[in-house]
């Protein structure tokens, strides 16, 4: 570990591209579904179509993630995504683009992220000392913002003077960027079994009872779980939010985007300061989450001529849920065997975004029926509710004493 800041820096150089590449493609391919259908029920399912591969092959991923080598299978996972978005921009290129083949070819490469999030999240404990995990969270969270505030301005520009078929080959470019930066680094393994052929339903039930076994991390997750059950659903809300509530424009809804990504940005600058390392993980989430609910709820109840506040509010939850999220991903690298990370991690992706489904299956109902509006409030009511409950959890107190004051 003597040159974890230089293996970092390779790996982080290739993801920077790679994570902006992403968010640009992202972000075209959402405001080409946002005005092509305007449809709510489009959004979510395109949602739906990006997280099911995580759901369905999370809890398998990680048997296979903790028994191969990581670097190849990033590498590996890495490419995939870039034929999927090649093949997609072949069908724009061609004009034969039905929804429902938009869809598959979403969801198959969230299925090579299935692959890659795990393998990177498991390795990271392997690579940096541990007193240094919260810092690492804090850059990685920062990269990703920066790719969430440059990634939409770009994406309104190229979509503006180039083809959807050209804006996704920058997906393809930076895949290579990422793959080619990993060949320069040497990702260790844990330990790995004796024999060659998984037991996929016994590991799978291994990673399990690793995640279950400290009770404070048992209920702490299913706190994460609850919060991401009602924020998710929310977030295929957003786009709606700008162009039809406020009446924005691809500008605007740009300009939401941006503010999520600085929002995310300041959080990860806040977790990479050295104060993080001492401090109570879990007190922090949970006076976090109870901000995070109020957040949402004042976004429930601005008039059609709150757009700027709206995109203050969106910044201060970029804030919220960088710390929130990344505070629990370095409990459970702190907590859980190295060894079985990688099924940890998926599963725990698996676990917390299934019950997000039904919620995004009812978006169009919760636009139409409930209200755009409400179901801001609604969801910002119950995510403060989790938010103050965790604080009066036992378990959760104890873990939460235990996360502070890291040892160099």
């Amino acid at each position: 570990m003597n040159n974890w800041k230089k293996t970092f820096a390779i790996i982080w150089s290739g993801q920077l591209f790679s994570t902006l590449s992403s968010s640009i493609v992202g972000f075209a391919v959402v405001f080409w579904l946002s005005m092509k259908t305007g449809s709510p029920e489009v959004l979510a399912y395109a949602m739906i179509a990006v997280l099911l591969p995580f759901i369905v092959l999370g809890l398998f991923t990680g048997v296979y993630v903790d028994r191969w080598d990581r670097k190849r299978t990033m590498i590996l996972a890495d490419s995939f995504v870039a034929v999927c978005s090649a093949a997609l921009g072949i069908l724009f290129y061609l004009d034969m683009t039905p929804i429902w083949l938009i869809y598959i070819l979403l969801a198959l490469r969230s299925a090579g992220s299935a692959f890659h999030m795990p393998a990177m999240q498991a390795s990271v404990p392997l690579l940096a000392p541990e007193s240094e995990l919260m810092r690492v969270a804090g850059i990685n969270q920062m990269i990703q913002s920066i790719s969430n505030i440059a990634g939409p301005a770009l994406g309104a520009v190229l979509i503006s003077v180039l083809d959807m078929s050209y804006v996704m080959m920058f997906d393809v470019l930076g895949a290579a960027i990422a793959c080619t930066s990993l060949l320069f680094v040497k990702i260790p393994n844990p330990e790995k079994k004796v024999d060659t052929v998984p037991n996929v339903w016994l590991e799978v039930k291994e990673g399990i009872r690793h995640l279950f076994m400290n009770r404070g991390v048992t209920y702490l997750m299913i706190s994460v779980i609850g919060v991401t059950f009602f924020i998710v659903p929310i977030a295929a809300l957003y786009p709606l939010m700008t162009l039809k509530y406020f009446g924005g424009n691809a500008y605007q809804l740009g300009l939401v985007e941006v503010a999520w990504g600085i929002g995310m940005l300041v959080g990860g600058a806040f977790l990479s300061i050295k104060f993080m390392k001492t401090v109570n993980k879990v007190l922090t989430m949970n006076i976090v989450a109870i901000g995070l609910g109020l957040t949402y709820w004042a976004m429930g109840v601005l008039p059609t001529s709150g757009f700027v506040l709206f995109v203050v509010l969106t910044s201060i939850s970029g804030i919220a849920g960088s710390i929130y999220w990344s505070s629990f991903t370095v409990i459970l690298q702190t907590k859980i065997d190295p060894a079985a990370l990688g099924r940890v991690f998926s599963i725990y992706d698996s676990v917390s975004l299934l019950p997000t489904i039904p919620g995004l299956l009812a978006t169009g109902y919760i636009a139409e029926g409930v209200g755009l509006l409400n179901a801001f409030v609604i969801a910002g009511i119950a995510t403060l509710i989790i938010g103050v409950a965790a604080l009066f959890i036992p378990e959760i107190t104890r873990l939460g004493i235990s996360t502070k004051g890291v040892k160099e």
